[in-house]
């Protein structure tokens, strides 16, 4: 008992107030260490830890004596000095790590950064064979995954260059590194090094003691709680990143430190912001003249609205910008936008996406606007409004899906009634391109002596598929109806065209591109006001 009170009290001395800590024989168990001391009533020494998971005890208080302020209230304990370990250089990780046979395919796969959809993603799959193989060779080791082995430093950098020289692709995540100075010590180190994962390791917002790291191009600051202010600092540093991953920050604005617009960045071609604090189109604004970005990750905010920004407009949320005609345009070589799982729910927003010169890959998924069950509209709908669309929500949209799209669009346009052309002018902004384009007569409802009346429309081809359990297999149907068909007298026919035993169903439509087919409640709808295209299908199921 007195060797481990001795102990405490030596390791107490090495341990400073601000350090990252993780639990010996867990490291991923980190914390922050917020106090070192006596804590009255209980004997010895010992260590107030913030915990980055917050599965602790309490928020730094005990008995009603405070000792420290812990983020939350159940994130904080107190450990013995000698269940905590400071960390280890990285040197010694790539010992540990590598030199250790018994490696597991955990360890082996672990080297990845982030998708479009938060997915890992291998970028160099290093088998065991080839570890093993490699034990004596360092020096041809191009891609080493550190993650959460307790790297809090450099160590002696100068064998670093000497060891893994051709290091290109280096993974520190869920490591003790808070300090950018020991960053900066060991990419310097790296002649070699282009890609560097820093996510989920604790970063002072200081950017002090880097030196110019101008061959990084990939850079992952993934759940490591910096802002952008951070962000403009680095990329003096770091002035030709390709590839910038700022996911899980709680970033809440865009604060460029020169101008209204973010600079610099010459050679950015993706930025990642998925799962932040977004809520102003403004601020995504401020990024709009970055020249060389081609993908903007926006998924997981909250954004309610998007608009393109036209002269006048700019001027009105930037004082004193300069004229468009002398500057670059707004997104020139953005091709590709993900804007799934925000708040957008207004079709103008839709309409806007039109408006961004390079524009071809959009994802609008898990917003209101794109779930018909909380009135939004259809795939089809939202392909006909997007002319250069190519790919949306992740699905390719071939040149015969975007032609149903269209003529079905405008079909479903002509089933209703406006007052006038400028209201469908400003609700459907391509209509009048589109029926041009596709032929389509003028099938709107006239005033006649009755009031509104539709036209006739003709007949559509529709195969009609059983899908309920009840129902048994049967072979599908193809049938010519009159476009006027409603969903309830369509139901009807349904149990005859099938013999079915009289019971309530329910109708689908399945379009091509989508992930769930959509369910037509509303029995009084007609198929021409569903807008449906030929060869649409329709599937049967019961309501039991």
């Amino acid at each position: 008992m007195q060797n481990s009170e001795k102990s405490d009290t030596s390791l107490s001395g090495e341990l400073k107030t601000g350090e990252r800590v993780h639990m010996i024989g867990d490291c991923q168990r980190i914390g922050t260490v917020k106090y070192v001391g006596a804590v009255e009533g209980l004997s010895g020494l010992w260590v107030g830890v913030d915990w980055d998971n917050g599965n602790a005890k309490h928020d730094g208080s005990l008995n009603g004596i405070r000792y420290f302020q812990a983020t939350s209230p159940k994130s904080a304990s107190f450990v013995r000095p000698r269940n905590l370990s400071h960390g280890i250089s990285v040197l010694d990780a790539l010992k540990l790590r590598y030199c250790n046979h018994s490696s597991t395919k955990q360890e082996e796969d672990e080297m990845y950064v982030f998708s479009a959809s938060s997915k890992r993603v291998s970028v160099q799959l290093v088998g065991k064979e080839k570890i093993e193989d490699k034990l004596s060779r360092f020096e041809e080791l191009t891609t080493a995954s550190l993650s959460y082995l307790g790297v809090n430093s450099a160590g002696c950098s100068s064998e670093i260059s000497a060891i893994v020289s051709n290091l290109k692709v280096l993974d520190l995540t869920g490591n003790l590194l808070s300090e950018w100075k020991d960053v900066g010590a060991i990419c310097e180190q790296l002649p070699a090094l282009h890609t560097l994962n820093l996510t989920n390791n604790r970063m002072a917002h200081e950017v002090e003691g880097l030196p110019l790291l101008e061959n990084i191009r990939v850079l992952v600051l993934n759940d490591i709680g910096v802002d952008w202010l951070q962000v403009e600092m680095l990329k003096q540093w770091m002035p030709t990143i390709e590839e910038l991953y700022l996911i899980g920050n709680n970033i809440r604005a865009i604060m460029p430190t020169s101008s209204a617009f973010v600079e610099g960045f010459n050679c950015l071609r993706l930025l990642n912001l998925e799962d932040n604090s977004l809520d102003q189109w403004d601020e995504i604004l401020k990024l709009s003249q970055l020249r060389s970005l081609e993908q903007l990750y926006l998924t997981e905010n909250n954004l309610k609205q998007i608009f393109y920004p036209d002269n006048q407009k700019l001027q009105e949320v930037f004082n004193g910008y300069k004229s468009l005609e002398s500057s670059h345009k707004p997104f020139h070589n953005l091709h590709c936008l993900l804007l799934g799982g925000n708040n957008i729910e207004d079709p103008a927003s839709v309409d806007s996406l039109n408006l961004f010169p390079s524009l071809v890959d959009i994802r609008l998924t898990e917003n209101p606007i794109a779930d018909p069950g909380k009135g939004g509209i259809p795939r089809y709908s939202i392909i006909a409004r997007l002319a250069k669309v190519k790919i949306l929500n992740g699905s390719e949209v071939s040149p015969q899906e975007r032609k149903d799209s269209e003529i079905r669009y405008v079909h479903s346009i002509l089933s209703k009634f406006y007052d006038s052309p400028e209201e469908v002018k400003r609700l459907h902004p391509r209509f009048g391109e589109l029926k041009s384009l596709h032929g389509i007569e003028d099938e709107r409802p006239s005033i006649g002596a009755t009031g509104p009346q539709k036209m006739a429309s003709g007949l559509v081809s529709i195969t009609l598929k059983c899908v309920g359990a009840s129902i048994g297999e049967k072979p599908p149907v193809t049938k010519k109806l009159p476009a006027t068909t409603t969903v309830g007298k369509l139901k009807m026919l349904c149990e005859s065209f099938f013999k079915l035993k009289p019971m309530k169903l329910k109708l689908f439509l399945q379009e091509g591109g989508s992930p769930l087919p959509t369910l037509l409640d509303d029995e009084m709808t007609s198929l021409m006001d569903i807008g449906i295209g030929q060869d649409s299908t329709f599937l049967i199921d019961d309501e039991s």
